[in-house]
Order: structure tokens, then C-alpha cells, then sequence
């Protein structure tokens, strides 16, 4: 089975100017990659609709929602969003979210599939944050869950950021079960109580980390035990990204996906891949980075039955 990968033109804000600090190019840039590496099939990406207001509003604040779709929101809050409040911005957001929401559909239909954007988790009910404008992961559980086809979510979070709004989101919820692995002393400073927190010190490497991770899902699985899995590859834990402080390499960010994807596979799970974070002045090599998920997803799902 060829992996199903899910993107679109939108992803790439083209309002957005190729010197902000959130490297928007990436997004061109790793579905350009993708096609090169041939790692997509003959009908091309699977492309998402945008995610209507009312899937939105099952995780955030109405008015708030309404606010990103009109551009139309107040200056603060843009700000702690990170992005001027543009149509673009607000096209994005939809069409990401919409990807994750299609990516979770064909993951239960194929066992695995990827979304070439996505994992924006600073996102809570009551609006975005850290260039995170709508939790993308959490309104595809909440979209899945009011359809029925599915109960019970693990969110497996690697970006070296806390995955604080999807932790706020779910808090009290017993049917999602939210881990994040993430650098302490990184933002958010305030953090979240997630269902299960592994703080990592600074600098910390492949082999720690791949430690950490391990203990990390025989704890999650031994508690939990899902219908569904995201997982949220950020490769902002790279030694080399701008906003990153841990010190994994291109080796290590391959071996803990394979890690993640083949506990999911070994207990037959469906689980979907969303993008997380990466920054770095050079597009492309941020790309190549989150072109590691789709190799190693592309792996597993040689394994799965057709």
C-alpha cells in the first residue's frame, strides 16, 4: 500500500512574506520534495476541503472562530498568534485543518496516512497562539468522535514545544488521552497539564531522547488503550532549528518516527501523521527535515495489509 498523503496550495500563505519568522515556504517547498522523491501516487495529493465553522466550533470559541474567517480579530490577539490576521492566514488554517480532518479518514481506512501540514497545538478553545491558529488535531477527534467513527484518541506530541492547547482542550475529557514530549525550558513558559508530560532538559540527544520516548509510550498504551493515534513529528527538536533546544539529528528524528509509527502498527492501530513545527531561515532544509515523517510512514505502510 502506498502511504496517502494530504495537502494543499493553501497550506502556503503567499500573504505571508518569505522573511517572517514562521518559515511558511516550507509548506511549497515539502510538497515539491514529496513529488520529487516520487513518494506520491499517480492521482496526486489528496486534497482537503476547508473546514467549515461549524467543525471549528466543536474546539474553539465561536466568536473566535467567526473573528480568523472575517480577518477580523482584535490586534492582541493576532499578536499572540504570531501572524497578521490576513484572508490568507485564515484560508490556511481552514485548509490545514481540513487536512488533518481527512488524513484521520483515510488512516482509518488504510491504517496510516499524513498530512502535509498540520499539528498546530498551541491552539486552545479560546484562540490560537505560538503561529498556531486553529488545534487541527483536536477539532478532527471532536468531527470524528460526533460522526461516530471513532471513541477513543492517543495524541502522541514530539514537537519540542508543549502541546499545551491540546491539553487544555481535552482536559476532563476521559476518551482522549494527551502525551507530550517536549523541551522544559521552551515555550510555552506557563505549561498545561497534559494526561502525560515528559519534560526534556536542554541539549538532550538521539539516545536520551529515544529513551525518553520509549518509556514515554509503554507508559501511554499500558493506560490507554485507543481507536485512533496522531502523532505530531515536529522537527523543531533538531540541534540545528532556530527555535528548538534539544540536539536531535536527521538519524535520531528517523529513528523516534519509526519508533512512534511501530508501536501504532504492532497493536494494529490507525494513526495519522501531521507536520508539527520546524524553523530555520532555508525553507527547503526544514522541508527536508519533515520529509523524514513521510519516508518512515511511507515504510509502514508497505507493511500494512492492502
Amino acid at each position: 500500500m502506498s502511504l496517502p498523503i494530504v495537502a494543499h496550495p493553501d497550506y502556503d500563505a503567499r500573504d505571508i512574506p518569505s522573511d517572517h519568522r514562521f518559515p511558511m515556504r516550507k509548506f511549497s517547498a515539502l510538497a515539491h520534495l514529496l513529488q520529487e522523491r516520487e513518494m506520491v501516487g499517480a492521482s496526486g495529493f489528496h486534497e482537503p476541503l476547508a473546514a467549515p465553522a461549524a467543525w471549528l466550533a466543536l474546539a474553539h470559541d465561536l466568536d473566535y472562530v467567526l473573528g480568523v474567517l472575517s480577518a477580523n480579530l482584535a490586534p492582541a490577539i493576532a499578536r499572540r498568534i504570531g501572524f497578521p490576521m490576513t484572508a490568507g492566514i485564515a484560508r490556511r488554517a481552514q485548509a490545514a485543518t481540513g487536512g488533518t480532518v481527512l488524513a484521520a479518514r483515510l488512516a482509518l481506512a488504510h491504517g496510516i496516512a499524513c498530512n502535509a501540514a498540520g499539528g498546530s497545538h498551541h491552539a486552545d478553545q479560546a484562540g490560537g497562539a505560538g503561529f498556531c491558529v486553529f488545534n487541527d488535531v483536536a477539532v478532527a477527534i471532536k468531527v470524528l468522535q460526533a460522526e461516530g467513527a471513532i471513541r477513543r484518541v492517543l495524541v502522541i506530541d514530539c514537537d519540542v514545544h508543549q502541546g499545551d492547547g491540546t491539553a487544555r482542550i481535552f482536559t476532563g475529557d476521559s476518551s482522549v488521552f494527551t502525551l507530550s514530549l517536549h523541551c522544559e525550558k521552551n515555550f510555552p513558559v506557563r505549561k498545561a497539564i497534559s494526561d502525560l508530560d515528559i519534560g526534556l532538559a536542554p541539549g538532550t540527544g538521539d539516545d536520551d531522547y529515544l529513551t525518553a520516548l520509549d518509556h514515554a509510550l509503554r507508559i501511554a498504551f499500558a493506560r490507554f488503550s485507543p481507536d485512533l493515534v496522531f502523532y505530531n513529528a515536529g522537527v523543531d527538536v533538531h540541534a540545528e532549528d532556530k527555535l528548538g533546544l534539544l540536539s536531535l539529528t536527521d538519524t535520531g528524528i528517523a529513528a523516534r518516527d519509526n519508533l512512534a509509527l511501530d508501536y501504532c502498527r504492532r497493536r494494529g492501530l490507525p494513526v495519522v501523521g501531521v507536520l508539527g513545527g520546524g524553523y530555520g531561515e532555508d525553507p527547503t532544509v526544514i522541508a527536508a527535515r519533515h520529509a523524514i515523517l513521510f519516508a518512515q510512514a511511507a515504510t509502514l505502510a508497505t507493511k500494512l495489509p492492502a
